[in-house]
């Protein structure tokens, strides 16, 4: 696939908290380019800074050091009403808890942003048949999040944060609360996604099974990004070990 530019930078991104009177740096000191059509994991273990990282690039945090730009625009100089516009059309979200409204249909949860962004009915009852039947639960639509599976609820999570064509989903442990069939199952249907509407997708996860269905995977520890998969990178489960442990394997 050809990578047509630059969505979302990371310039020296750092994130420092004041926690029980001391300095967290939870992210230190990060560069990354996420480009356009891409997909892309963060992976890491628990408290490795992937979390934090994600907010920063959706603009939900702000750094402490370095910039975030989304097409070439830093975050921190966009007003309140640009970051409203950017959340709800440019970037879409997909969370563990999947966040769906119990008391709404499958078909309702997914037709909600498009209400918000003022869509008329139209064009609203259009494009959630679109995205129910591209998450294949068309035929789910009238159920309500408790009638659903686990899996089939982030796949309405899922068809809730496309259905606006934003130009990335940031995926915050998408598969945390699934079983591993499901878990793959998500996973593919976001490289399906990428590969055939060409939308980006960073996703963080523990999972290291999931990792292959990815076009780029940063491993990240202690705040820092400590290795990219590709050419020498080394397995999954080499990228799961800490760094010294990991360089002493390789001189051996």
């Amino acid at each position: 696939m050809t990578v047509q530019g630059e969505l979302i930078s990371a310039r020296g991104v750092g994130r420092v908290y004041t926690l029980a009177g001391e300095l967290v740096h939870a992210v230190r000191d990060i560069d990354l380019d996420i480009n356009e059509g891409r997909f892309v994991a963060l992976v890491g273990r628990s408290g490795s800074g992937k979390t934090t990282l994600l907010n920063l690039l959706a603009g939900l945090d702000r750094p402490t050091t370095g910039q975030v730009l989304f097409q070439g625009k830093d975050l921190a100089h966009l007003g309140e009403k640009q970051m409203v516009d950017l959340r709800r059309h440019r970037v879409g979200f997909v969370f563990q808890s999947f966040g769906l409204l119990p008391l709404l249909s499958a078909y309702e949860n997914v037709e909600l942003p498009l209400r918000i962004a003022g869509i008329d009915a139209r064009a609203r009852a259009t494009r959630t048949q679109e995205v129910l039947e591209m998450v294949g639960l068309a035929r789910r639509a009238r159920h309500r999040p408790y009638e659903l599976s686990g899996g089939e609820q982030q796949r309405i999570a899922i068809a809730r944060a496309v259905a606006l064509k934003p130009a990335v989903i940031l995926a915050d442990e998408p598969t945390g609360e699934l079983d591993s069939v499901n878990a793959h199952a998500i996973f593919s249907l976001f490289q399906k996604m990428v590969h055939d509407d060409r939308m980006s997708i960073v996703a963080t996860t523990h999972d290291q099974t999931l990792l292959d269905l990815a076009d780029e995977v940063y491993e990240m520890h202690d705040g820092q990004i400590t290795a990219l998969r590709g050419p020498g990178a080394g397995s999954p489960d080499d990228m799961f070990k800490p760094p010294a442990a990991r360089a002493g394997a390789r001189a051996g």
